[in-house]
């Protein structure tokens, strides 16, 4: 059997496969969420450990057995956790969708030359969320909690490390901290010498880096213990959701397309070389399965959606009536959804606008609809720039909004191409099993690729395939325009 654990926002997800693919257990323990009114979004890495725990233990539960090979562990990217010289938790992580540190992400460009400077020089441009900003706000917000700072992890590599008791990192994740060069693959010193002045304190901080084919290690006798899991069972490298969501839809090979609507939404493709955007709007991430995955992340998506319905007094069943009622642009209505800020377009300190209210479209229903268009134009023009000028043809949805049929057929319609959803929904947790299982082969010295292995595992649900509707193309090209037209009147016009 095999493990995916998956460390989200909101709470931490357990799934236990065999080497077919087939679920044999599942668990899940929510997460408390820290959020202030600065921006500041914080989690304590106990609670993740306390969940993944939990978690594990329900699977393991569910199937009745132990007897695991390996474990791959996915976790949300970016969240700064910090350790001092006993490897103990120096303060809460800032997480993904902490905007607190904008000020000081802006800081940070100017000191390392501009925007274009970074992307010639790193391959990156730091975003406000991405961990880099974090260190530097650490720096002038928490002085003496910066001195302390002797080890440096992502969420996925601090539980890989109470796993194992060793500090890894690997390329996938690596790429979102903005202090490493995707096209190198290699840490770049540079970048944290600029905080800390080059003193070499937060560059000596850094875990070893790993390839997609080697392992962490194995578990610590009393995590086994505590886990009731063999200690002969490895932990495989892990990566970020994204990364770990791309093998679990299957995307490990060019021509696939991911599109997520969770609490954020994102969108990625395979790619066997770097991305060639030099705007900073596309994350040039290398890919935890080898090669690359350009995506695009907007930090507003399910979560707006639903405090809308919660506002309207209605729940998620509402999407598709209000959907089915009404038409392409909402009457005219627009919504931007930005209530956390935005990271696509970089407007951190944004908020949300409603726009072309008139007394014939003010409705719930257009309501609900403009809101659902504003998450979904804003990750589709993520497509446009992923797929560099090519038309998508098959897109894989997963994520809450998945669930609801009159959402996809939106994006169907909206994109032209025909939208997909694989059987298992929970495609983080996947993708660490599947990882799991890639690495114990190679341990094994029987190993098979990630293509052959998505082929056999990952499946998609024929029931819930939406074929584009030819006559609302470009209705909703229409919708989409207005929509970028009154965003740039907003906030892009300066």
């Amino acid at each position: 059997m095999y493990l995916g654990v998956d460390c989200g926002t909101q709470g931490t997800k357990a799934l236990l496969i065999d080497e077919e693919g087939t679920a044999l257990g599942r668990g899940y323990a929510p997460h408390a969420l820290v959020e202030r009114e600065t921006g500041a979004r914080e989690q304590d890495p106990q609670w993740w450990v306390d969940a993944l725990r939990s978690s594990v233990e329900q699977a393991l539960s569910a199937a009745g057995r132990n007897d695991v090979r390996a474990i791959g562990v996915s976790g949300q990217q970016h969240g700064l956790v910090v350790l001092d010289e006993d490897q103990k938790v120096i303060r809460p992580a800032k997480l993904w969708n902490d905007t607190e540190t904008a000020r000081q992400n802006a800081e940070l460009i100017e000191m390392l030359g501009g925007p274009e400077a970074c992307m010639e020089r790193f391959g990156i441009l730091p975003l406000t969320g991405y961990t880099v900003s974090k260190l530097l706000w650490l720096k002038q917000s928490e002085p003496a909690n910066f001195a302390r700072i002797r080890h440096i992890l992502l969420p996925h590599e601090y539980l890989n490390f109470w796993l194992t008791g060793q500090m890894r990192a690997e390329y996938g994740d690596a790429s979102g901290t903005a202090f490493f060069d995707p096209r190198s693959r290699t840490w770049v010193k540079e970048v944290l010498d600029a905080i800390d002045e080059g003193s070499g304190q937060l560059f000596a901080a850094l875990p070893r880096l790993i390839g997609p084919a080697e392992i962490v290690g194995t578990l610590r006798p009393e995590v086994a213990a505590k886990l009731s899991l063999p200690a002969s069972c490895i932990v495989a490298p892990g990566g970020g959701d994204n990364m770990m969501g791309a093998i679990g839809t299957g995307n490990v090979r060019d021509g696939v397309v991911t599109l997520s609507l969770g609490t954020s939404s994102t969108v990625y493709t395979y790619a066997p070389s770097p991305s060639k955007d030099r705007s900073g709007s596309v994350a040039p991430f290398c890919a935890s399965s080898g090669g690359w995955l350009p995506l695009v992340c907007t930090m507003n998506a399910t979560n707006v959606v639903t405090q809308t319905l919660q506002v309207l007094g209605r729940t998620v069943a509402g999407i598709d009536p209000a959907l089915n009622a009404t038409d392409p642009g909402a009457g005219g209505l627009t919504f931007i959804p930005f209530l956390h800020g935005e990271r696509t377009p970089d407007l951190p300190e944004a908020r949300g606008s409603l726009l072309g209210i008139s007394a014939n479209n003010f409705t719930p229903e257009n309501l609900i609809r403009a809101v659902i268009e504003g998450v979904s134009f804003g990750v589709l023009a993520g497509l446009d720039l992923v797929l560099e000028g090519r038309k998508a043809e098959v897109v894989y949805v997963i994520g809450g909004g998945s669930r609801s049929t009159a959402w996809r057929q939106l994006l169907a319609d909206a994109t032209g191409a025909q939208i997909e959803v694989p059987i298992e929904e929970e495609a983080g947790s996947l993708g660490a099993a599947i990882q799991a299982i890639y690495v114990d082969g190679v341990q094994r010295g029987r190993p098979a690729s990630y293509e052959q292995l998505v082929q056999r595992i990952v499946k998609v649900d024929p029931s819930r395939s939406v074929r584009p509707q030819a006559d609302k193309f470009e209705r909703y090209r229409a919708a989409m325009e207005l929509y970028r037209l009154r965003l740039r009147e907003l906030y892009l016009t300066s």
